[in-house]
Parts: structure tokens; sequence; C-alpha cells
């Protein structure tokens, strides 16, 4: 019996494997219940890029570091006008000044090989010299060709052969969650990459431009960073870095880009122009609140409010009074003021609109020509 054993011990004990294994692999064949009790989500295999070094090096070589310098004087000091011994040696107009030099710092993006930069109004503005610092080491003098303060871009013109242009992305094609990445000079420290996503598009009324169109993303932004490039991915240029929402003075999280196309509109117009030309009525509006739309007997009514009419302006021509409420402009509805004076401003200079308003409960069709916007007065 026990060598029967010996002698069978092991084809059973390989049949037995062997049955547990086909159990294993075909469930099916002995009744069993094939599909388990829960579903996994498998998640699909990640094609995104585990680096963006290829992204940096293509876009890294045209961003460029400004160093921008100008005098500021000010009264060495104050002395009472009244002194009789302070005015036998000077009058009002000979006061004893102090004149130091003021740097600031920034970052320029090539947009061209002939040497055409873009960066922000507020890093050029006022600036006596203007040196740009390229990644390969090579510096020179830049000169402003324009500057749209409206806008906060300005137009810089550079003389040196070979330079690096960064190629254009599709800023009207991002969304939120797209990978960007902000590169520039943050406190002088040299060119610096820093990564994040899109957070938001179409960003406005921040008080920050006349006009906003911003991306907002939390790659960190700081003082430095201004006219720099916002990249996607790819290293295409998709923004102009401008400015930060910050209580402390350093990024955090909150920054917002120019879009490239915003940006290229307003470059070309310089360049070919000299200035950018806006479309303008000569009109003010506000929101229509709900308080306003009872008082016009619309209650949900979507439209904006003549809140006050330039003299002798476009809108006065054809006819806007002060508590209007415009319903439609061009035949496009005015449900945001903002939105409506966007609008106006990209049609061109004696182009002729419908204006439907609605006056003492009367709808009224007018009619306006176009005006050119006057140029903003600047900030004192």
């Amino acid at each position: 019996m026990i060598n029967a054993l010996r002698y069978l011990g092991w084809p059973l004990l390989a049949g037995l494997l062997l049955a547990l294994l086909i159990i294993q692999r075909y469930p099916h064949w002995v009744g069993l219940k094939t599909e388990p009790a829960y579903t996994l989500q498998q998640a699909p295999q990640s094609s995104g890029p585990y680096s963006y070094a290829s992204a940096v090096s293509r876009a890294a070589p045209a961003v460029a570091n400004l160093y921008t310098t100008k005098v500021i004087e000010k009264p060495q000091q104050e002395t009472p006008k009244d002194d009789p011994v302070f005015q036998r040696f000077f009058n009002d107009n000979n006061l004893p000044h102090q004149r130091r030099m003021e740097s600031s710092l920034g970052s320029a993006v090539i947009m061209s090989p002939e040497g055409y930069l873009l960066t922000n109004n507020h890093v050029t503005a006022n600036a006596e010299q203007i040196v740009v610092a390229l990644r390969d080491g090579r510096e020179t003098l830049a000169r402003v060709i324009g500057s749209d303060p409206e806008t906060d871009l300005a137009v810089l013109k550079i003389d040196l052969a070979n330079l690096p242009a960064i190629t254009l992305g599709r800023s009207d094609s991002i969304r939120v969650g797209d990978v960007t990445l902000a590169i520039g000079n943050p406190f002088g420290v040299g060119q610096t990459v820093t990564m994040g996503i899109i957070s938001a598009t179409g960003r406005n009324q921040l008080g920050l431009n006349t006009y906003e169109d911003f991306i907002q993303t939390d790659a960190a932004i700081n003082r430095g960073n201004s006219g720099g490039a916002l990249v996607d991915a790819a290293g295409h240029l998709i923004g102009i870095n401008t400015a930060i929402i910050s209580e402390s003075g350093g990024s955090q999280g909150i920054g917002f880009a120019i879009p490239v196309k915003l940006a290229m509109d307003v470059m070309k117009a310089i360049i070919e122009q000299g200035q950018v030309i806006r479309g303008w009525l000569g009109v003010t509006v506000q929101s229509l609140t709900q308080e306003l739309a009872e008082s016009f007997g619309q209650p949900g009514r979507p439209g904006i409010v003549v809140a006050g009419v330039h003299r002798d302006g476009p809108a006065e021509r054809a006819g806007l009074r002060p508590g209007d409420l415009i319903l439609s402009i061009d035949g496009q509805q005015a449900n945001d003021g903002r939105n409506s004076m966007n609008q106006v401003a990209r049609a061109r200079p004696g182009d002729k609109i419908d204006i439907v308003i609605l006056r003492n409960g009367e709808q009224l069709t007018l009619k306006a020509e176009i005006g050119i916007r006057p140029p903003a007065e600047p900030k004192p």
C-alpha cells in the first residue's frame, strides 16, 4: 500500500495542481462566477511629458532681461516760502533739487528676427535708458517704438544679428488646466522658469488696464517677470506676463498675462501706425442693476445704462442722452458695459452702427458714426 502511494503520489499531486490552475484560469468550466463584484477604472497611459526641458530650450533664448533707468528729481529739503532768509537765495523756480537714478527690472520677448520686442508699458514708461540682456550674453540698448497704456504693452526695437524669435501659440484655444511656463527675470536673479497651469481665461474688471482679457495662471510671477513670456508645454508663446494679485507683494499663485492674440494686434498697430487706433462713442455706461431695471419698468431685461455723454462726441451727435437704456449695439445684445465698450473699441473709426435704446418706455434705433478714441491721459 505504501509503495502504491509512493508510486501514485506525484501524479495525483500534479493532477491536483493542474486542476487548480485550470479552475483559476477558466472558472466558468466548473460553473463559478467569472465577473468580479466591483469595477475598477483603469487610467489610460499618460502621454504628457515628464520634462519640459525641450519647451524651455525652445522658448527661453527669446526672452530677454530688461534694465531700465530714469532720473528722479525732488526737492532736497522743504523750507517755508515765507522765510525771508530763504527767499534771499532762492525763488519758487530755483529750489534746491536732488537728482538720483532709479533703476528697475523687467523682461521682454523677442517677437521677430528683425529685433522687435514686446514688454509691458509700466516697465519702460519714462525710462531714459533701456538695456536689453540676451540669454547668450549679448547686451544692447533698446529704443521704444511705441506703447499702449490701455493694454499695458510696449514695443521695443534692438539692432542685433541672429536674434532668436519666439514661436507663437494660440491663446484662443487654450483651456483651463493646460500646463504653462512663465519665463522672466524675477528680482534680477537671472532668467528663471516657473511652472503652473491656466487657472482661468478672459479675466476682466480687475482694475489693472482699460482693456482686460487676461489669462490667469498659478505659475509663480514676481517683480521682474513683467513683460516676460507665458508659454505652453511645447514652448509656444501664449501670453505676456503682466501682473499679480498679492497682499504681500510676492507670488501667491494669482498671476495674469495678456493673451498673445491681443498683444500681436497691439504690436502690429504700433509698428504700422505708430499707435493703437480704437473706436469711440464718447459715452460712459454702467451695468443695469435690478433696482435700475425696475425703475425702467423692465425687470429682468438685459441692457446698459448711459451714465454720461461727452460733449460733441459721436454718441451726443447720434442723439444718445444720459439715462437711456442701451439694448444692443450693431446687432449685439448689450449685457455688460465693459464688453460693449470693447466691441466699440474694435470697430473702425468711420463705421456707422445702429444703437437700439429704450427711452421713456419707447424703443428707438439711433445711428452713430464711430469716432477715434482720444489717447489715455498719463497716470501721475
